[in-house]
């Protein structure tokens, strides 16, 4: 397996507990939970079942049944409701040949995609309540280990419940995607022949969802690859997009939105700007829809805390997202091989790299030595009308330093030229007026493939390369 050290010790500890234990494993879509779970415990389970998309109740308890004989239940029969489910599964585990992990001697059960098993008007989770509290909770050899893709429901209906599972959750994990590290990892195992600077653009293209690079085909170029999963009208990512939405979210036509108008402002978008969207509208039901958004990893919200009253910003951080994004405004794109090279090819890497980054501030912390100093990141963009200056990420440490960081790709080392120096010189004269922070400026450059060193290169306190994303995170 892969990465996933503190999520296999989580596990592990939760083996060794000597108390009943209900797990929650939840995270985006495609992220690897199922296959965590599975692969941790060589799927051997007391029981396992999954829900079923986009089916109602009665079916949804005839796969439930279906897994229950399998696992030595003797009713054939569909069960009536899920207190009657449960109730059967309660029996096949208080059976004497009850399958068992085989070093802890804990009975394991695992309930997969459960949102889906609660349909509109059943007695789910009333059932999976009265299962827990009433019986479960107090078998001291059991773990319960449930998991799914719909975040939000995971969150509002367990980990945030204020009824019958308050709580009761004894331990969580949010399965997040891989970073370049791991990427790599899994790209090495797979078989993928790939140099650096083309991980860090399956990055910036698949983000760090395993099942992506999983689809690869170790005979064709990274290109190649994009082409025939994406761009092709059978491949096996057309319409991921889509399936994301559809899987997560009942009616995604606010979720769509907003994502729509966040990804074209890539510091991202206000709330106030948000609202003033047809689609979308205010209230509650966009409070509701950004937290969806955010629990799924799909965007961040940060404040510019340079000033005092400073609402959220809300910005897309999941790479493929932004990919899509770019792709549906780009509509005479046919093919990536063919798209490579152009003037709009170059601003999307350009947004793409700094999206990158933002989801790496723990490997540009560790390159410049500062892992253990707190700090908050943000974007700022001048008062200044026009031409403002715009800053992508700033790293604010408690050491007194802010980091002014300039994030650039560019295929050979990069150039600092008279006008990216001032350019440089404009965005610190202009942090340092509107700002006048207490605290030393650093201007940092990540480059992909290095820096040049001229008469300007003098400009810059710390430069970072594409190699020093690579480190484990933290």
């Amino acid at each position: 397996m892969i990465g996933r050290e503190k999520e296999k010790c989580l596990i592990a500890q939760s083996l060794e507990s000597g108390r009943p234990e209900f797990m929650v494993v939840y995270g985006r879509r495609r992220v690897g939970k199922t296959y965590l779970i599975k692969e941790y415990f060589k799927e051997r389970f007391s029981f396992y079942a999954t829900g079923v998309a986009d089916v109602k109740t009665k079916d949804q308890l005839k796969a439930f049944n279906r897994s229950l004989q399998e696992y030595g239940c003797e009713k054939k029969q569909i069960p009536e409701d899920w207190f009657e489910a449960f109730a059967r599964l309660k029996n096949v585990l208080e059976k004497d040949d009850v399958i068992r992990d085989s070093v802890s001697g804990r009975r394991v059960v695992f309930l997969d995609e459960l949102p889906w098993m609660d349909t509109a008007r059943s007695d789910f989770k009333a059932a999976l309540d009265y299962f827990w509290n009433g019986w479960a909770s107090s078998q001291k050899d059991l773990i319960l280990i449930v998991c799914g893709s719909a975040t939000s429901w995971i969150i509002d209906n367990l980990l945030a419940s204020r009824g019958g599972f308050y709580n009761r959750i004894t331990r969580q994990i949010h399965l997040m995607p891989f970073d370049l590290y791991e990427c790599e990892m899994l790209i090495k195992d797979n078989n993928l022949v790939m140099t650096r600077n083309q991980i860090i653009d399956a990055y910036m293209v698949f983000g760090g969802i395993p099942y992506y690079y999983n689809l690869m085909d170790t005979r064709l170029s990274l290109a190649q690859n994009i082409d025939e999963l994406v761009y092709q009208k059978n491949g096996q990512l057309h319409c991921e997009f889509q399936m994301l939405f559809h899987s997560l979210f009942k009616k995604a036509t606010k979720h769509y939105a907003i994502i729509d108008a966040m990804a074209q402002k890539k510091t991202g978008v206000t709330r106030v700007e948000l609202s003033k969207i047809p689609e979308v509208g205010d209230g509650e039901p966009l409070t509701k829809t950004l937290l969806e958004l955010e629990q799924c990893g799909f965007i961040r919200k940060y404040q510019d805390y340079t000033k005092k009253k400073s609402g959220y910003i809300y910005q897309v951080i999941d790479p493929f997202i932004l990919f899509y994004m770019r792709n549906k405004r780009e509509e005479k794109i046919i093919s990536w091989s063919g798209f490579i090279g152009s003037p709009s090819y170059y601003a999307w890497r350009g947004n793409a790299f700094e999206i990158l980054c933002l989801n790496h501030v723990s490997q540009l912390k560790e390159a410049l030595g500062i892992s253990g100093v707190d700090s908050i990141e943000y974007s700022w963009k001048s008062k200044a009308t026009g031409q403002g200056a715009q800053i992508d990420l700033l790293i604010d440490r408690k050491d007194g330093v802010i980091n002014i960081c300039e994030m650039k790709y560019t295929d050979k080392e990069l150039v600092i030229d008279s006008d990216m120096y001032s350019g440089f010189i404009n965005k610190i004269n202009s942090f340092r007026t509107e700002v006048n922070p207490d605290k030393a400026l650093h201007l940092t450059l990540v480059s992909v493939s290095g820096i040049k060193r001229n008469e300007y290169y003098n400009v810059i306190q710390n430069s970072i390369i594409g190699d020093d994303l690579f480190v484990r995170g933290r």
